[in-house]
């Protein structure tokens, strides 16, 4: 994506990118989002789920929640996902570093009306948080479709930071006898665990079978 001011990299810019593949890779392989905007001069961040399709995000929430309507009044946002993927453990207190991959972006939020387009949305979320799952359930009925309000964020811009390898020590502090490296970190799901009231002889589906044997990336 074109850089523009509010995505121009400064600090540490060489971790930057406004390549929309790495963008997009990032918000794929995230779960949640932290949703920023402001209202009346006071600023709100709320962690909410989301989906996305092509350039565009979708977010969900309650009808009658007040934020769902105020984010739904054409108001600009910002969107940051970020990963962590390990904790860099350096030889002196001042180096020691995270690596992740974050996303930063922002858009006008509005809301989605026809119900068409809202299951449409809604499907991408929950493709998003779990592929294969949206087919396996059913889908809202129309009074849980009023129920409930979808928003639709067009990223007009973004940039991705990305930061990966051992910690980048002083030259000074190389002979220290002190352990560093990296802690690998990453969302690894463990074996599913039915509901109690789970029919017998409903089988485990396919997209669930290895999760546990995998984490989020």
């Amino acid at each position: 994506m074109e850089p523009k001011a509010r995505t121009e990299l400064r600090q540490l810019a060489a971790r930057g990118t406004h390549e929309w593949e790495a963008i997009a890779a990032i918000l794929d392989a995230g779960l949640l989002a932290s949703v920023g905007f402001s209202v009346d001069g006071q600023p709100f961040v709320l962690p909410m789920l989301y989906g996305r399709a092509g350039r565009t995000l979708y977010l969900h929430g309650a009808a009658s929640a007040r934020i769902m309507t105020v984010l739904g009044g054409a108001i600009p946002v910002c969107v940051s996902v970020t990963l962590v993927d390990g904790m860099v453990l350096a030889r002196s207190a001042f180096n020691h570093s995270m690596n992740y991959r974050s996303v930063v972006a922002f858009g006008t939020a509005r809301t989605i009306e026809d119900p068409r387009a809202k299951l449409s949305a809604l499907r991408a979320l929950s493709e998003h948080m779990l592929a294969g799952r949206w087919d396996d359930v059913r889908g809202p009925n129309r009074s849980e479709l009023a129920q409930t309000a979808v928003l639709a964020m067009d990223i007009e811009e973004a940039s991705a930071k990305v930061r990966n390898g051992p910690p980048i020590d002083d030259e000074a502090d190389l002979p220290r006898p002190t352990w560093a490296g990296v802690l690998p970190l990453s969302t690894v799901a463990a074996a599913p665990v039915a509901d109690p009231q789970l029919r017998p002889g409903i089988a485990l589906p396919s997209y669930l079978e290895n999760a546990g044997e995998a984490g989020r990336s």
